[in-house]
C-alpha cells in the first residue's frame, strides 16, 4: 500500500521526536544517578564525619567547658541514627560502651585514649566510604559520558542522514513540477515528469503528465489548422491584383505577395523578418509607402511594362485597443486611369464632331421658318420649332460633356457670373425627383426662393448638387429621409445635403474626395468613384470648398460654399 505524503511527514516528525525523547531519557537517567551518589556522600558520610569532628571537639572541652559532654552526648545519638556502612555500627557501639565508661572516670587517659580512637575509627570508615563512592560517581560519570558520547553521535549521524533526505522528498517532485510548468509555459508540450514516489507528488506528476498529453495533441492540431489556415490565407493574397505588404508593431516585414515583390523589386524569402525602415534606405517607394502622408492621393509606378497607378490604403491590425501590426495594400487603379481616359477622349471627340452637324441642323431649321423659303401650316411650323429645341437640348448636352472632359484633362472652363441659387437648385430637384419617388425617399426642403445671388458657374454647380443628391438617394434606405438646406454668412452660401443612411468610418474620410476611391464594404460595383473627386475640383475652381462629416449609422452631411456675388 503506497504510503501518503501526510504519513510520510507525520513519521518524519515522528523520529525526529524520538530522537530528542531518547536523548533527554539518557540524560535524565544520568544526571539523576549522579545526583543520588552525590546525596549519599553528603547526606550519610560527610555528616557522620561532622558529628565525628564535633565529638572530638567535645571531648578536648570537657574539662573546661561544663556543656561539652551533653555535645558530646548529642552529636553521638546523631551519628547512631546515621549508621550506613559497614562495620559502623560496631565501631558506634564500641563508641557507646566507651563513652558510658568515660563518663564513670572522666580522668582515666586509659578510656579516654580508646573513646578517641573509637572516634577516629567511626570518621575513618566514613572517609573510607567518601573515597568510595566518589570513586563510583566518577565511574558514572565517565559511563554517561561514554554512552551519551555514542548515543550523541549515533543520533547525530541518523538525524544528519534523515536531514539531508527527507528534505529531497519533498522538494525534488516540487522541483520537477516547477520546472515541467517552466516548460509548458515555454510551450514546450513534450514535457514530462517521472516520479517513483506513490504519493500526492506521484498523482500530481501523473495529472501533469495528462495535461501535458492533451496540449500537445492540442497544440499540434492547431498547428495543422494554423499551418493549413496560412497556407490558404498566403495563396489568396498572392492571387490579389494589389500589392499587398504585412508588418508587425514593430514594423519588421511579415510578408509580401508576388505583386508586392515585382512592384518593389524585392524576394519576400530575403527580407521577411527585417526592419522595414532599413528596408527603405535603399529602395524608394518602400521609403513612400512607410509615409504615413494621407495627402499623397495616387502613386505612379512603372509596371507591367507600363506606366501604372496605385493608391495606397493602410489597415491597422489591432488587439483589443492595442495596435499589432499594419497592412499596406496598393491598390491597381491603372484600368479606371485608362478607362478614364479613353472615356474624356470619347466624350471630347463626340462632343466635338456632333457641334457642327448640330449647329448646321439647327442653322437649316431656323432657315427652314424663313417665309421667303415657303409657307407653312400649322403643323409643319410646330415641327420645325420642335427639331430647333432638340437642337438646342443637343447642344447643351454637348457643351456639359465638353466641361466633363475639361474637369478630367484638368482644364476647367468655367462660366462665372452671378446666379440666383433657385434656379440650379430647381434644377437639381426636377433631375432627381423620379429616383426619390422609386425609393419613397422624403425630401426635406429649406425655403430658398429669396436666396441671394452666388459668384458660380450654374451648369457645374447644378451638376454637383445632382451628385450629391443622387449619393445621398443611393444611401439611403427606402422610406428615408434627405434634408436639403443652406446657410448664409458674410462672404458666402452654404448649401448642404444630409441624408440618414449608414453612414461612412471616419478612417475613410480623408479619401473620400479621392479619385477612383470607393467606401469598402457599399458593394457599389457600377460607380467609377470620380463624382465626388469632380465635384471637389468644380466647387475649389468656383472658390468655394466641400465638405463631408459622417457616423456609422448616423448618416453623412455633405455641404458646398459658394462666394456671394
Amino acid at each position: 500500500m503506497p504510503i501518503k505524503l501526510k504519513t510520510k511527514l507525520s513519521l518524519g516528525m515522528s523520529f525526529l521526536f524520538i530522537v530528542i525523547l531518547v536523548f533527554g531519557i539518557f540524560g535524565i537517567f544520568y544526571i539523576t544517578k549522579l545526583k543520588d551518589d552525590a546525596t549519599k556522600i553528603i547526606q550519610n558520610n560527610h555528616e557522620s564525619l561532622v558529628y565525628a569532628n564535633h565529638m572530638l571537639q567535645a571531648l578536648n572541652q570537657i574539662s573546661t567547658d561544663s556543656i561539652a559532654l551533653s555535645t558530646f552526648e548529642k552529636n553521638l545519638k546523631l551519628q547512631e541514627s546515621n549508621i550506613t556502612e559497614p562495620g559502623e555500627r560496631e565501631a558506634t557501639e564500641s563508641l557507646r560502651n566507651y563513652y558510658e565508661q568515660f563518663k564513670k572516670s572522666r580522668y582515666n587517659t586509659e578510656i579516654r585514649s580508646r573513646l578517641s580512637n573509637s572516634i577516629l575509627l567511626v570518621s575513618e570508615i566514613n572517609q573510607h566510604a567518601i573515597l568510595r563512592k566518589n570513586e563510583v560517581a566518577q565511574n558514572t560519570a565517565e559511563n554517561a559520558i561514554v554512552v551519551l558520547t555514542i548515543l550523541f553521535t549515533l543520533l547525530t549521524l541518523v538525524t544528519f542522514t534523515f536531514v539531508i533526505n527527507f528534505p529531497d522528498v519533498i522538494s525534488k517532485p516540487i522541483r520537477a513540477l516547477s520546472e515541467g510548468i517552466s516548460a509548458i509555459a515555454d510551450k514546450q508540450y513534450d514535457k514530462r515528469i517521472h516520479l517513483e514516489q506513490k504519493d500526492e507528488f506521484g498523482d500530481l506528476a501523473n495529472a501533469f503528465n495528462t495535461m501535458a498529453e492533451k496540449l500537445d495533441a492540442y497544440e499540434h492540431s492547431n498547428i495543422a489548422k494554423i499551418t493549413f489556415e496560412k497556407s490558404r490565407i498566403e495563396t489568396i493574397i498572392n492571387q490579389m491584383k494589389d500589392g499587398i505588404i504585412g508588418l508587425d508593431e514593430k514594423r519588421n516585414i511579415l510578408f509580401f505577395n508576388i505583386v508586392a515583390e515585382n512592384l518593389l523589386g524585392l524576394n519576400e524569402k530575403e527580407i521577411i523578418g527585417n526592419y522595414a525602415p532599413d528596408i527603405a534606405l535603399k529602395n524608394d517607394l518602400m521609403r513612400i509607402l512607410l509615409v504615413t502622408d494621407n495627402e499623397q492621393k495616387e502613386l505612379k509606378i512603372y509596371a507591367d511594362n507600363k506606366e501604372s497607378y496605385f493608391n495606397k490604403d493602410v489597415f491597422s491590425v489591432t488587439n483589443g485597443e492595442k495596435m499589432i501590426g499594419q497592412v499596406i495594400v496598393l491598390r491597381n487603379i491603372t484600368p479606371f486611369h485608362e478607362l478614364n481616359e479613353a472615356k474624356t477622349n470619347f466624350i471630347a471627340t463626340v462632343s466635338h464632331e456632333l457641334k457642327t452637324p448640330l449647329a448646321s441642323i439647327k442653322m437649316s431649321a431656323s432657315l427652314l421658318t424663313n417665309e421667303k423659303v415657303g409657307q407653312f401650316n400649322e403643323d409643319q411650323k410646330e415641327l420645325i420649332h420642335s427639331i430647333v429645341d432638340d437642337a438646342d437640348r443637343l447642344l447643351k448636352i454637348t457643351g456639359e460633356l465638353l466641361n466633363m472632359s475639361q474637369v478630367e484633362t484638368g482644364n476647367i472652363q468655367l462660366k462665372l457670373q452671378p446666379v440666383i441659387p433657385q434656379q440650379f437648385i430647381d434644377n437639381a430637384l426636377s433631375t432627381i425627383q423620379f429616383q426619390a419617388q422609386q425609393k419613397r425617399i422624403k425630401l426635406q426642403i429649406d425655403e430658398y426662393q429669396k436666396l441671394p445671388k452666388v459668384m458660380a458657374d450654374q451648369e457645374k454647380t447644378s451638376w454637383v448638387l445632382i451628385n450629391l443628391l443622387t449619393n445621398a438617394i443611393k444611401y439611403s434606405a427606402e422610406n428615408g429621409q434627405i434634408h436639403l438646406g443652406y446657410s448664409i454668412n458674410d462672404t458666402s452660401l452654404e448649401i448642404f445635403v444630409q441624408d440618414y443612411g449608414r453612414g461612412i468610418e471616419e478612417k475613410y474620410l480623408p479619401k473620400i474626395f479621392d479619385r477612383y476611391f470607393k467606401v469598402p464594404g457599399t458593394h457599389e460595383r457600377t460607380g467609377t468613384g470620380l463624382g465626388l473627386a469632380i465635384s471637389k475640383e468644380f466647387i475649389e475652381a468656383q472658390k468655394g470648398l466641400l465638405k463631408v462629416t459622417s457616423s456609422i449609422g448616423e448618416g453623412s452631411y455633405f455641404s458646398f460654399s459658394l462666394p456671394l456675388a
